[in-house]
């Protein structure tokens, strides 16, 4: 079961670095309060689902094995390359769906309706992507 819980630890982190990248954009960058707010209660929520997990934070922590992880090392080029604020956002919002896609799949070894409430939050994101990226656009051709 330890690896299982690595993999909810992993996902759990990935989600909300994912979410706290594009909330930091959304806030400082956009000024969009609104937003920025939608972005910080979804990764809370991610917080609060993974409390009703019969897991306790000591389990997760137990399962992390940073030094030890094969795919640590695993970079392909475009992971060290960003040219804009538009592709940071669009490369981490992409991680935050891959998570909660994740935590989805593997939740329903637990508990079916926190699988579907990662559902749910994944496809809040697919619809706030389609919302801040072309803000984020718009940003990028405002002259200075």
């Amino acid at each position: 079961m330890d690896k299982i819980v690595r993999i909810l630890d992993v996902n759990i982190n990935r989600g909300r670095e994912g979410l706290r990248v594009v909330e930091d954009i959304v806030r400082l960058v956009l000024d969009d309060a609104d937003l920025s707010a939608q972005m910080k209660t979804m990764r809370h929520k991610i917080t609060s689902l993974t409390q009703q997990l019969p897991l306790d934070e000591s389990e997760l922590l137990r399962a992390r094995d940073s030094e030890g992880d094969v795919g640590v090392n695993l970079d392909c080029a475009s992971e060290g390359l960003r040219t804009n604020l538009s592709q940071v956002a669009t490369v981490n919002i992409h991680r935050a769906q891959e998570a909660m896609r994740v935590l989805e799949e593997v939740s329903k070894l637990y508990d079916s309706s926190i699988a579907s409430q990662f559902k749910t939050l994944r496809f809040r994101l697919y619809g706030l992507e389609k919302v801040i990226m072309p803000k984020l656009l718009e940003y990028r051709t405002q002259p200075e």
